[in-house]
């Protein structure tokens, strides 16, 4: 399974690690609660380096980093990707929003796409907590049925 985030932070930035800081700790504890360890999954972003000031990539960033990506994933070949958030989804699943579409397994790319929420909506909004664990919890139903 890959997880693919949008872009790292300050910290990833600085450290080169996917997803640590208060944001890394939720999703590790989501990841876990479907049943997996992080030191099973690949974790990674749509763009590589951290846009100035943190801001949203834009689509000029996104496209020079697709291609690394993809080989990223042809290389690995998972079963499934997972991406958390839009900006992830969107380069998977260009029409439909993350909250039309989280939590729905999205088949017939080169790749099945789960998207899921980023797991930093929860550090912004309580109520998004139960929603990711719900969505998680569909993450486990469906590598439990697939896979």
């Amino acid at each position: 399974v890959v997880f693919i985030g949008e872009a790292p932070g300050k910290k990833e930035d600085e450290t080169g690690r996917p997803f640590i800081g208060a944001s890394g700790n939720f999703l590790t504890e989501l990841i876990e609660s479907a049943g997996l360890k992080r030191s099973d999954v690949f974790i990674t972003s749509i763009v590589k380096y951290r846009p100035p000031n943190n801001r949203d990539p834009r689509p000029e960033e996104k496209a020079q980093s697709w291609p690394y990506l993809l080989r990223q994933l042809r290389v690995i070949q998972p079963k499934l990707v997972v991406t958390l958030g839009r900006h992830s989804m969107s380069q998977f699943v260009p029409k439909g929003t993350i909250g039309q579409l989280h939590g729905t397994l999205i088949e017939g790319g080169e790749w099945p796409v789960l998207p899921l929420f980023h797991p930093a909506a929860a550090l912004y909004g309580k109520a998004m907590r139960a929603t990711l664990f719900q969505d998680f919890a569909q993450l486990k139903k469906v590598l439990e049925r697939k896979y």
